[in-house]
């Protein structure tokens, strides 16, 4: 089993450069950044972890010029949106700016994905949240097609191009992992679908993690597909958890750390630490 961190690169927080040192050298697989541009002030959407939005949702920096700066000050750690809100993103710059942290890093790059929960912030990119994960699918499979061909098109209902000429193409082959982010009813079918991976939020090991793991695993059978990895994104560093995730097969724990200074993160950095060092 792997593990990787996630933290909000704050502004106030320790900075993105350190922290993936940090990491590294703590012998972390995996770092990973989310992405909001924004939160609108309305606050309409309730936010699924609680009454009270942190105020890193709003002071977070942009995950692909944060992950390009930790790619700069490392070598081994793969590097991770957790998740990139693909529906506020034009595909044809999404799709270069993957490739170019794919590129600078190496091909240590992880591309996490998702919808999203904040319906006005969508809203604000001219995005209808009823229809997001349509245009989510569609934006994958375009971006797909410019980092396979030397002259994609794409003709879609939501993306519209005809031939391009796009590089750098991606270092890993054909693409990035495409790691999709999400809890919901219909998640699994959009992993089979156009993903490589499946990263559920804040879930708990037992049977109900251990059911979704094997419809997985039969869809991806119906597909003609092989066994598809499960990462587990928020996870709290206790050791019934990593034990009980272990227990289900589960391929790699993301733990959450705090977007603080570093005097607050570096102790929970090194108990996630121990806990990998443990189990790993």
């Amino acid at each position: 089993m792997q593990f990787g961190v996630a933290m909000f690169p704050a502004d106030y927080a320790i900075s993105v450069t350190e922290l993936g040192r940090l990491a590294e050298e703590r012998g972390f697989e995996s770092l990973w950044f989310p992405e909001h541009t924004h939160i609108p002030v309305s606050r309409r959407s309730p936010w699924p972890g609680g009454p009270e939005l942190p105020p890193e949702y709003w002071h977070t920096l942009d995950p692909f010029a944060a992950l390009a700066a930790v790619a700069a000050v490392t070598s081994r750690i793969k590097l991770g949106t957790g998740i990139c809100l693909v529906v506020e993103r034009d595909p044809i710059i999404t799709a270069k700016e993957v490739a170019t942290v794919d590129l600078l890093s190496g091909g240590r790059f992880l591309f996490g994905i998702g919808g999203g929960w904040n319906l006005e912030e969508m809203a604000h990119h001219g995005t209808n949240p009823t229809q997001r994960w349509k245009i989510l699918r569609e934006r994958v499979l375009a971006m797909k097609t410019i980092w396979t061909q030397d002259e994609p098109e794409f003709h879609g209902r939501f993306v519209q191009f005809d031939k391009i000429w796009q590089w750098p193409k991606p270092v890993q082959k054909p693409h990035p992992p495409i790691v999709v982010g999400g809890n919901g009813p219909h998640t699994l079918q959009r992993v089979v679908d156009y993903g490589d991976e499946w990263m559920p939020n804040r879930v708990e090991p037992g049977p109900a993690l251990a059911a979704r793991i094997a419809e997985l695993e039969r869809l991806a059978r119906e597909k003609g597909r092989g066994p598809i990895p499960v990462s587990v994104f928020g996870v709290r560093p206790e050791a019934a958890l990593v034990e009980g995730f272990k227990a289900l097969g589960v391929h790699r724990l993301i733990f959450s750390v705090p977007a603080a200074p570093r005097e607050t993160v570096l102790p929970v950095l090194d108990q996630c630490a121990e806990l990998a060092r443990r189990y790993g």
